[in-house]
């Protein structure tokens, strides 16, 4: 008999709470993500938005609650893969750094060339495979992450913030592999502060408030209908004390 293949989703946190000293990140989050359009993480700064993140990529763990990925609470497993807002490019070329995330994904090295170049080309770099990767401007060197990340062939793709410095025309190119990795299978979980980019991708809304889960809604309901007083201050710009 076949064994069913490791799954990621859903991703349940069931009460989690995270703290570092007396400073509490997240308070008693549940939340559920499940596959489908992009899920994009709002709130105002200080939120947990990135704590959201390295929890539901295993990074930290809870201090309290439960974490699980497809039933599973083993946070060392998994088909994940997280990109972070500044991205960190290897001392190589552009073709050698995804490379390089071809073997940690272990991807036999015989098929890494031409699965290299069809990354590239996927996020529109085939012609600066040779460049060193550190002298590709920051939206290069964006797609490059995200061929790298790519490279991993996740389940869940955890995005921090990804275009936060990046100008509009390298803004637009970064959502397009966005769109076509969801397009592909991938399930998106994005934290932005950028409610046009927002209203762009999203699928569903988590909107953070001092760690806590103060709304989660489909994208339509949370910009149209927000149900709380704090989502509504938010989408009209103000400050949320």
């Amino acid at each position: 008999m076949m064994r069913a293949a490791l799954t990621d989703l859903p991703l349940i946190l069931d009460r989690v709470s995270l703290s570092a000293g007396a400073t509490t990140m997240l308070d008693r989050l549940n939340l559920a993500i499940t596959p489908g359009a992009p899920t994009l993480v709002l709130g105002p700064n200080g939120a947990g938005k990135t704590s959201l993140l390295r929890v539901c990529m295993g990074l930290a763990a809870p201090s309290a609650g439960t974490v699980s990925w497809g039933g599973r609470t083993d946070r060392g497993l998994g088909r994940r893969a997280m990109l972070l807002q500044k991205p960190v490019m290897l001392r190589r070329s552009v073709a050698a750094n995804v490379a390089y995330g071809l073997a940690q994904a272990g991807c036999p090295r015989h098929r890494r060339a031409a699965r290299t170049e069809e990354l590239l080309d996927r996020v529109g770099l085939l012609g600066l495979a040779a460049r060193p990767a550190r002298r590709l401007s920051g939206g290069e060197q964006q797609r490059v992450a995200l061929a790298r990340a790519l490279a991993r062939e996740p389940e869940i793709l955890l995005l921090d913030e990804p275009t936060a410095s990046l100008d509009p025309a390298a803004t637009r190119h970064v959502e397009e592999i966005i769109l076509m990795a969801s397009q592909s299978g991938a399930k998106i979980v994005m934290a932005s502060h950028d409610l046009g980019q927002v209203r762009r991708l999203a699928g569903d809304v988590v909107f953070l408030v001092r760690g806590r889960l103060c709304e989660h809604a489909s994208a339509g309901d949370f910009f149209d209908r927000p149900a709380s007083a704090e989502a509504a201050v938010f989408i009209h710009g103000e400050l949320v004390l």
